[in-house]
């Protein structure tokens, strides 16, 4: 899977714009949890590349851009959680889900 590293606040707003055209997919993802290893397997596992087509996929990494997650939370109004999967449409977060409940099969029914 080819993520778009989100590292940036100033690409939220390039988040909003895309996801005008296109769903984004972000996954928060903390490097020091279990849970969001397993939960980043999952989704690792089920992508597919034509899926590419269907989403625009962003990773932040938690430990490093933690600050960037708080940003995420007041620009579409989601608390933070990790993992966490955040799937914005048309500028506004339309599905969101974490730990145990990340599911590729609902994320893409999402989309």
């Amino acid at each position: 899977m080819n993520w778009n590293k989100l590292t940036l606040a100033s690409q939220l707003e390039e988040i909003r714009t895309i996801s005008q055209e296109k769903p984004v997919l972000i996954f928060k993802h903390s490097t020091r949890c279990s849970i969001s290893s397993m939960s980043l397997d999952r989704v690792l596992r089920n992508w597919k590349d034509e899926d590419r087509d269907k989403v625009t996929p962003y990773y932040l990494d938690l430990i490093s851009y933690r600050s960037l997650s708080d940003r995420i939370e007041e620009e579409f109004g989601i608390p933070h959680e990790s993992p966490q999967v955040l799937v914005i449409k048309k500028g506004q977060a339309t599905y969101h889900q974490s730990h145990f409940g990340i599911s590729y099969p609902e994320i893409m029914a999402n989309l």
